[in-house]
């Protein structure tokens, strides 16, 4: 199925958007008067697979992480292309994902019509991965092709921040329709910019928290840079942990052996799920008795602690543990 001049023009279906946006949003916990935890779905790894090796691809059907994204972009070579477009849709129908989706190549590389034209015939794909976005236009050409195919219903769309201009405009990038994530690319970024990269990330601290507070000032979700060095397993959790203290939901990683440390280190730990835990059974006995701000272990407790609280709480949820349980025991 070739993309035509009128699938390209497509009226946009924003209830169609608003059904492929809320997925996972379903809670057994009670909700808090003006708290939204509807960016809340579970994408902690984004492990990116070349769609050019078959060996590669095999290996990931099964793997563990939230989301497996088939990368036809940096990790596949120019002449090896359309080799990877040949793979893509049985790599996607093949995997047992919670989320599965593609790096297209980026707008203007030549390559990203005939990848979408492939991609957006998967009936498995639930995300595109847009590299390299600049402004919104770059984000409404994809949209328009997804509105177009028989993936509007689902799919939704991941915006690379990996230039300056694209923090630049990052605010009008997180309205686009579809958009559900930002992500931060920092070799892209550092290539871009000519800033020098140092083991201790100072560098990137401003760009890294301009994404992840965008994210979340838009209900997205808010996915970090990958750990280059992928073998240092030391380092690759002090990023993770690093990114998840900055508000980040989510890392990209590129190795299958990174993908558990990753998952851990953006689940809520069981100190901070136990005390979530109590705070919320804490709030509740405190509103049932007509009154707001309370004491726990000699530390005041109002609503925007409570909320974080309940954040945490779905986090954990999401991930498999039942909260619902741990609240009423």
């Amino acid at each position: 199925m070739l993309l035509t001049t009128r699938a390209i023009a497509a009226a946009l279906r924003p209830a169609t958007l608003r059904a492929a946006r809320s997925k996972s949003t379903t809670s057994a916990l009670a909700p808090v008067p003006g708290l939204d935890l509807s960016n809340e779905r579970l994408r902690r790894a984004v492990f990116y697979v070349p769609c050019s090796e078959e060996r590669k691809i095999q290996k990931s059907l099964g793997s563990a992480a939230d989301c497996v994204m088939y990368d036809l972009e940096d990790g596949v070579s120019l002449n090896r292309k359309g080799h990877a477009r040949g793979l893509v849709l049985s790599a996607l129908a093949g995997s047992r994902a919670r989320s599965r989706g593609v790096r297209i190549n980026s707008l203007g590389s030549g390559f990203e019509m005939d990848d979408l034209n492939v991609v957006l015939q998967s009936d498995a794909l639930d995300v595109i991965m847009v590299p390299k976005v600049e402004r919104a236009a770059d984000v409404h050409f994809v949209q328009r092709l997804i509105e177009g195919s028989k993936a509007r219903d689902r799919v939704t769309i991941i915006a690379g921040i990996e230039t300056a201009r694209g923090l630049v405009n990052i605010q009008e990038i997180a309205r686009a329709d579809r958009v559900d994530a930002l992500l931060f690319a920092a070799e892209d970024y550092c290539a871009d910019t000519g800033i020098v990269r140092t083991p201790g990330r100072r560098e990137l601290h401003y760009a890294r928290s301009v994404v992840s507070t965008t994210a979340h000032a838009f209900r997205l979700q808010a996915i970090d840079m990958v750990t280059m060095d992928f073998r240092n397993a030391e380092v690759l959790r002090e990023e993770a942990r690093e990114g998840a203290e900055m508000g980040f939901t989510g890392k990209q990683v590129i190795h299958p052996a990174q993908v558990d440390d990753v998952q851990q280190c953006f689940m809520p730990t069981a100190e901070a799920r136990a005390r979530a835990v109590r705070i919320v059974r804490g709030y509740q006995q405190h509103y049932a008795l007509g009154k707001g701000a309370f004491d726990l272990d000699g530390k005041a407790i109002d609503m925007p602690v409570v909320k974080w609280a309940y954040r945490m709480l779905r986090r954990a949820e999401l991930a498999g543990v039942d909260m619902a349980a741990e609240l009423n025991e």
